[in-house]
C-alpha cells in the first residue's frame, strides 16, 4: 500500500472529518464567544463598575531600547479568562442537553417473580408458622 492511499484511508476515516469539522466550527465559536465579552459585556460590566474599560488594565516595566514603554496587559488575560468561563458554561450546557436525549424514556420495572427457591422457603416458613 503506497504512502499516499495510506495517508487517504486515515484521512478519510469518519473520526477524523468529524473533529476537523468540530475545530473549525469550535474556531468560529471562539471567536463569537470573544466578540460578545469584548463588546458587550466587559463594556457593560465597566460601565456598571464606574465606567472602567478591562482591556485598558496594564502594568508598566518601563521602556525597552527603543523607547517603546513594555507593558504586562492583565485586562486582556481578564477578559481571555471570561472567554474560557462563558465557553466552558455554554458546553456544559450543550452536552447536558446531549445526554439528557441520549437518556432512554425510563420504564415501570415489572415485579420480579420469586425463584423457586424463594417460593419453597415461604412455603416451609408458612407450615412451620402453623404448627
Amino acid at each position: 500500500m503506497s504512502l499516499a492511499s495510506e495517508f487517504k484511508e486515515f484521512a478519510m476515516k469518519g473520526n477524523v472529518v468529524d473533529m476537523a469539522v468540530g475545530v473549525i466550527i469550535g474556531a468560529a465559536f471562539g471567536k463569537i464567544v470573544s466578540s460578545l465579552v469584548g463588546d458587550v459585556f466587559m463594556p457593560a460590566l465597566g460601565k456598571l463598575i464606574g465606567g472602567i474599560n478591562f482591556s485598558d488594565f496594564a502594568t508598566s516595566l518601563g521602556a525597552d531600547p527603543t523607547g517603546k514603554e513594555v507593558l504586562v496587559k492583565y485586562g486582556a488575560f481578564l477578559q481571555t479568562i471570561f472567554d474560557f468561563v462563558i465557553i466552558a458554561m455554554v458546553l456544559f450546557m450543550v452536552l447536558k442537553g446531549i445526554n439528557r436525549l441520549k437518556k432512554p424514556a425510563a420504564t415501570p420495572a415489572a415485579p420480579v417473580e420469586p425463584s423457586a427457591q424463594e417460593v419453597l422457603l415461604r412455603e416451609i416458613r408458612d407450615l412451620l408458622a402453623k404448627r
